[in-house]
């Protein structure tokens, strides 16, 4: 299932951005999910995971202490807030399911990628 990744935009740096990431037609709220990225000139690499349940989350090391993950059922959204951002931050994002979100994370990439969003960090 491709999902839609949101709200990117132009942030200078130390600024806050949330980004959205959401299905159409399809729950998200039994799946664990993941926000991925992609740099200018660079691979796409797996930043955040959250589980189907919300007790697993977890960052990597570039992002953790900045950004947070989140879930709301209600809405059939994950989110992505990016605090105290960084040049090196600018990317299109994408979020993705069928990853396995746990006490450890082993992105998956063969996934159907859906639409990213692009962050832009500059003053």
């Amino acid at each position: 299932v491709q999902l839609q990744a949101s709200g990117g935009g132009l942030v200078e740096p130390g600024g806050s951005l949330r980004l959205s990431c959401t299905a159409s037609g399809f729950k998200l709220d039994t799946y664990d999910i993941a926000w991925f990225r992609q740099a200018p000139g660079k691979e796409r690499e797996g930043i955040s995971c959250i589980s189907a349940s919300s007790r697993y989350k977890l960052y990597t090391d570039p992002v953790k202490g900045r950004f947070t993950i989140s879930r709301d059922g209600a809405k059939n959204s994950v989110y992505l807030q990016m605090n105290s951002v960084k040049r090196e931050d600018t990317a299109v994002y994408y979020c993705a399911t069928d990853q396995r979100c746990g006490t450890t994370w082993y992105p998956y990439y063969n996934v159907p990628w859906g639409q990213g969003t692009l962050v832009t960090v500059s003053s």
